[in-house]
């Protein structure tokens, strides 16, 4: 199957990982897009660097940093003497993948110029409209909010984001694999497009195609009902939410061979879908997030 090809490939570069490669899978899939948290230098730039390769997208990689404008990302129209006519110089969101780095360094005001790129898979620049490439996939980075020189990401731009992982030092296996292999930017030039970008659109409509019963859906309503009733929350998980719940159980379930969804894909990627859109209540400063949400799934009846 191809999406296995292209995860074992994706494993030689990123050891120790295939969860999460997994799910970053996933969300492409799913035409999504994914939020890498976590400390520098755990892999996170290699894992979008990786995934670029082995689907074969076009890529650029932008640095947002506190001096990072909005056209930095866009794009913008400069006047052209010879024509006496402004002309659009596409900024780096253009690209089939597009590397968000460090995202949460920049401002505010930039931080929301992806929204609607993310969202509509356009920009309006000056007035027109300029299509992004299909398919299209961010995937940002960015450091723990205690780090010197961050900016929160509002509630609205994390909603945006399909799925949020984090990589996490590796254990002390895949870690002596890392130290004792050639150095993962080599293998990285060696690696070629393990399928085409048809191939990939086909595999996001097949995925689309994956079974949903009725009682798969009231699992996820019942989910998503006892997250708005749990006093441990702020609020509630939305209807977007679930719909990419239910999409991300899809993508889980077509990388394991399947056709049909079962309740296991659902629990598999809960945290990544859903743990980054739920804000605990101050009360609840004894409890992370990750375990209010853990409660919360354990809470509901199959």
């Amino acid at each position: 199957m191809p999406v296995s090809k292209c995860i074992a490939e994706s494993a030689k570069i990123v050891v120790g990982k295939n969860r999460e490669i997994k799910l970053a899978i996933c969300c492409l899939l799913s035409q999504g897009h994914l939020l890498i948290e976590d400390l520098p230098g755990v892999g996170k730039t290699t894992l979008a660097l990786t995934l670029s390769r082995v689907f074969g997208l076009d890529f650029n990689r932008l640095q947002f940093t506190s001096d990072l404008l909005p056209a930095d990302v866009t794009g913008i129209s400069v006047f052209d003497k010879r024509t006496n006519e402004f002309t659009f110089h596409p900024g780096p969101v253009f690209n089939q993948l597009l590397l968000a780095d460090e995202i949460n360094r920049a401002t505010p005001k930039t931080q929301s110029a992806l929204l609607e790129a993310m969202e509509e898979h356009k920009v309006s620049v000056d007035g027109k409209t300029y299509l992004l490439p299909t398919p299209f996939f961010v995937i940002a980075t960015q450091n723990p909010s205690s780090q010197v020189g961050t900016f929160a990401l509002p509630e609205s731009q994390l909603d945006r984001f399909f799925i949020r992982i984090k990589m996490g030092y590796p254990d002390a296996v895949a870690e002596k694999r890392l130290l004792s292999g050639q150095d993962p930017r080599l293998l990285m030039e060696q690696i070629k497009p393990t399928i085409s970008t048809d191939e990939l659109l086909q595999m996001q409509h097949q995925t689309a195609q994956v079974h949903v019963s009725e009682a798969i859906i009231n699992y996820i309503l019942q989910i998503v009902d006892k997250s708005r009733h749990e006093n441990a929350f702020i609020h509630g998980l939305s209807p977007r939410a679930a719909m990419a719940l239910k999409r991300a159980a899809q993508s889980w379930a077509f990388i394991h061979n399947r056709d049909y969804v079962v309740p296991e894909d659902i629990q598999a990627v809960f945290s990544a879908v859903c743990e980054h859109r739920l804000e605990r209540h101050i009360e609840q400063h004894d409890a992370s997030v990750q375990q209010l949400a853990k409660e919360l799934l354990d809470s509901i009846d199959l």
